[in-house]
């Protein structure tokens, strides 16, 4: 079987979330199952690194796929000219974009509709082309694939489709999380922070997940009596040329750390070393810094809102995503009751369990299984 495999999110410099999301499950289909042929298909120069193995033919398709007019190029045009070049059996995309115009079977995975939702969040023509091409996607694919109940729920809801046609596999994380041991933390909490104790967010720096709501009732932490904490930022814009920025109340300009872009192992040993993990976005279709979080036993604040509880379950305290005053009296509920953070700990560790790359690659090769 000839299988071709969207990956230009497979990117040697910087990794993010739809770049894991192909890694993770990409290398398993390529590893364990070495009798069918892969063929994947880059936007750019690619990194030898991500050729999995010898059953894996790199083809680089110009023009490089990174906005919106060329979107449409590179799958309309240069995928759609590919798949019949290179006769292949299923097209496989770990984004959610397809060829519309193409016959040939084709998977999707739809990650969430946030864009539908709050389509105020993403550039004009970001939120143009998804808004207008995602419906026609989730209709052209023979099988989407999504990761977690509620993205199910919202996809059926909003684009009208059938329960059957989609396939829930959840999320992983990468094995390098793990808890640390105290020696450690020290280190890294001297590396970051001084040596400071430290609240943590992992994410794009994007409206919807919520930074400034956090940061708001973090200032609020910080003016009550003795705050231990002080707070950890990794991540990067989401959209290049975005407006979206985030004003520091002076007050606490100098205990909030904004690391950027980190390399994994990197992020694995903040993650452990980070007392308090804080993630509340108000929109997200799974959330994979939270099982990061669990599987460093790292107690969790969590947004209370669309698939955050169904990934987290009892092993986060919940506040309301919108409400400052909220997140700020469970901020510094979390911060002062050392039994919750302990209990909590304990839940993530164990509830991690549940989430695995393996299961995910495996259910994702079922379906493309199904279409031989």
């Amino acid at each position: 079987m000839r299988i071709a495999i969207n990956t230009r999110f497979l990117l040697s410099s910087k990794m993010e979330g739809f770049g894991w999301y192909t890694f993770e499950i990409v290398k398993r289909l390529v590893e364990k199952h070495p009798e069918h042929e892969f063929i994947f298909f880059f936007d750019r120069p690619y990194d030898s690194k991500f050729i999995f193995g010898s059953n894996v033919t790199p083809i680089v398709l110009s023009p490089p796929a990174r906005h919106p007019f060329l979107f449409i190029l590179w799958f309309e045009f240069a995928i759609y000219r590919a798949l019949i070049k290179y006769k292949v059996d299923v097209f496989f995309s770990p984004d959610g974009y397809l060829s519309i115009r193409s016959k040939i079977p084709q998977i999707s995975v739809i990650h969430d509709l946030n864009f539908e939702h709050y389509p105020q969040d993403l550039p004009f023509l970001a939120r143009q082309y998804l808004k207008y091409f995602f419906p026609k996607f989730a209709k052209k694919a023979t099988k989407i694939i999504t990761v977690s109940d509620y993205s199910k729920k919202d996809i059926i809801k909003t684009y009208k489709i059938f329960e059957d046609k989609i396939v829930v596999a959840w999320n992983g994380a990468s094995d390098l999380f793990k808890p640390l041991k105290e020696v450690e933390k020290i280190r890294v909490k001297e590396k970051y922070t001084n040596g400071k104790s430290y609240f943590l967010f992992v994410g794009a720096l994007h409206p919807r997940k919520n930074l400034v709501r956090l940061l708001e009732a973090y200032s609020k932490y910080r003016a009550t009596d003795n705050p231990m904490y002080e707070m950890v930022i990794v991540g990067e814009s989401l959209w290049k040329n975005s407006s979206f920025e985030i004003d520091l109340f002076e007050s606490v300009k100098n205990t909030v750390h904004f690391t950027g872009h980190l390399p994994l192992v990197e992020l694995a040993d903040l993650m452990a070393a980070a007392s308090i993990f804080t993630f509340i976005p108000y929109f997200e279709g799974f959330g994979i810094p939270l099982v990061e979080a669990m599987r460093c036993g790292t107690p969790i604040l969590s947004g209370n809102l669309t698939s955050l509880p169904e990934v987290a379950g009892d092993a986060a305290l919940y506040c309301d995503p919108f409400n400052v005053q909220d997140i700020f009296d469970k901020l510094n509920e979390l911060s002062k009751n050392y039994d919750l953070q302990n209990e909590l700990s304990k839940k993530g560790l164990e509830r991690s369990n549940l989430f695995s790359w393996d299961t995910s690659a495996e259910i994702v090769w079922k379906e493309i299984e199904k279409l031989m």
